[in-house]
C-alpha cells in the first residue's frame, strides 16, 4: 500500500520559510523578553546590569501571573520563537515556572544566563523541558580574567559548573564571548575550550553604551584596527565576513531607518511589561499592564517602525550600510536619537570594507 508524505525539510529552510511568511504578514513570530535587569554578576561592560538585591528594581519586575498573562498573548499574536534573557532571569525563584509556561504554550525558547546558578535540579529540569537552546557567555578563559570581568570571586568555578551540568544532560549548548581589552588575549583558548566540549562558540566584540546613558563600557572597547585584525585571522569569521560582503546589494540610498525585524516581525518586552523595538530601542515604550499586546503592537510600534533616516545623515548614501552594525539602538544608546552616527562603528565596517570588501567597491573602501 502506497503511503503519501510530505518531504522531509531542514530546519533552517523551514525557518526561512515562516520568517518570509511573517514579513509579508508583520507578524510577530519572534520576540525576546527580559524578566530581570539585576545580576549576580557585575561585569564591567553589561550595558543592563543592576544589583541583584536591589528591592526597588525588584518590585517593578511583572509577576508569574503577569508574565503568564502576556506570554498567553504573544502566542494568540503569533509568536514561536522567543528569547528569555535578563539581567540573569535565573535570579528570580519563579524563573522555572515562567520557563515551563511559555514551554507549554508551544514557544521555541532560547535562554541566556550566565551559567552560574544553574544547578543539578535547574538542569534536570531544562532537560525534562528542553529549551530551543541555551547560550552561555564567557568572560576568559582564566579565571583570573573571568572575574576580573565579572567583579565575583567564585563565578568563574560556577560558570563551568553550569556548563557540565548542562552537558551531562546533552541539552543545546552555545557558548560565546564579549570580546573586551581585558580578555582579547584569550580568544582563541576560550575557543579551543569550547571545541573541545564539542559545542559551537562565536565572539561578539561590538559592546554597547549603557541604557542609563552612561559610556563606561565603551572604555573596554576594541579599537577597531584590532577587531578587524581579530576577523581576518579567524577563519570562520573572515568566511562570514567576504560572503557577507560578496553578496551585498547595494542600494544607494535607504530611507527606512529600520532594515531588521524589530516592530515587524520581533518585539522585546522589558521587566516592567514595557514593550518595544528591540532591546536596545526602548522608547517608544507601551505599558502592557494597559495595553494589550495586540493593541501595542498594531497602533505604537507600528508607527515606530516607519521612522525614516534624516535626509542629511551620512549613512542614507554609504555603501557599506547594508554590512554596518549602525542601528537606530546604537544611535539611541550614544547619541540619544536614533539616528545618530556611532563613529566607531563606522570606523569598523569602513576597515572591513577595507579588508574583505574593496574589490567590490574600490572607491568606497577607501579610509
Amino acid at each position: 500500500m502506497g503511503c503519501d508524505h510530505s518531504p522531509e525539510m531542514r530546519y533552517s529552510d523551514w525557518s526561512q520559510r515562516l520568517h518570509t511568511q511573517a514579513g509579508k504578514c508583520r507578524i510577530p513570530i519572534h520576540g525576546s523578553v527580559e524578566l530581570t535587569a539585576r545580576c549576580n554578576l557585575r561585569c564591567v561592560h553589561c550595558f543592563i546590569n543592576q544589583p541583584v538585591a536591589d528591592r526597588a528594581v525588584r518590585e517593578h519586575e511583572l509577576s508569574f501571573a503577569e508574565w503568564a498573562r502576556l506570554i498567553d498573548e504573544i502566542v494568540a499574536a503569533g509568536c514561536l520563537w522567543l528569547l528569555i534573557t535578563g539581567g540573569e532571569p535565573l535570579v528570580r525563584p519563579d524563573f522555572l515556572d515562567i520557563y515551563t509556561y511559555a514551554k507549554k504554550r508551544g514557544l521555541l525558547i532560547t535562554l541566556f544566563t550566565n551559567g552560574t546558578l544553574i544547578t543539578p535540579e535547574i538542569a534536570d529540569h531544562l532537560a525534562r523541558w528542553r529549551p530551543f537552546s541555551v547560550e552561555i557567555t564567557l568572560y576568559g578563559h582564566t579565571r583570573e580574567t573571568y572575574e576580573a570581568v565579572t567583579g565575583v570571586p567564585g563565578s568563574f568555578e560556577r560558570c563551568r559548573r553550569g556548563i557540565q551540568l548542562l552537558l551531562e544532560r546533552n541539552l543545546p549548548l552555545t557558548l560565546k564571548t564579549m570580546l573586551l581589552t581585558m580578555n582579547a588575549s584569550e580568544l582563541d583558548s576560550m575557543r579551543a575550550w569550547a571545541q573541545g566540549l564539542g559545542v559551537d562558540f562565536r565572539h561578539d566584540p561590538m559592546v554597547n553604551a549603557r541604557l542609563d546613558g552612561s559610556s563606561q563600557p565603551c572604555g573596554y572597547r576594541l579599537p577597531p584596527e584590532q577587531l578587524v585584525a581579530l576577523d581576518l585571522a579567524d577563519k570562520k569569521s573572515s568566511q562570514h565576513w567576504r560572503e557577507r560582503f560578496r553578496d551585498i546589494q547595494y542600494k544607494p540610498v535607504i530611507r527606512d531607518l529600520f532594515r531588521c525585524g524589530a516592530g515587524w516581525t520581533s518585539f522585546h518586552i522589558g521587566p516592567a511589561g514595557i514593550m518595544s523595538l528591540c532591546i536596545t530601542v526602548r522608547q517608544p515604550g507601551v505599558s502592557l499592564s494597559r495595553s494589550s499586546f495586540k493593541a501595542g503592537w498594531e497602533e505604537v510600534l507600528l508607527e515606530a517602525r516607519q521612522q525614516q533616516w534624516p535626509e542629511d545623515n551620512p549613512c542614507v548614501t554609504c555603501a557599506w550600510l547594508n554590512i554596518c552594525d549602525q542601528c537606530p539602538g546604537w544611535g539611541m544608546l550614544e547619541q540619544g536619537i536614533p539616528g545618530g552616527v556611532v563613529e566607531y562603528v563606522c570606523r569598523t565596517a569602513h576597515l572591513r570594507a577595507a579588508v574583505f570588501g574593496a574589490h567590490h567597491h574600490p572607491k568606497e573602501a577607501e579610509l
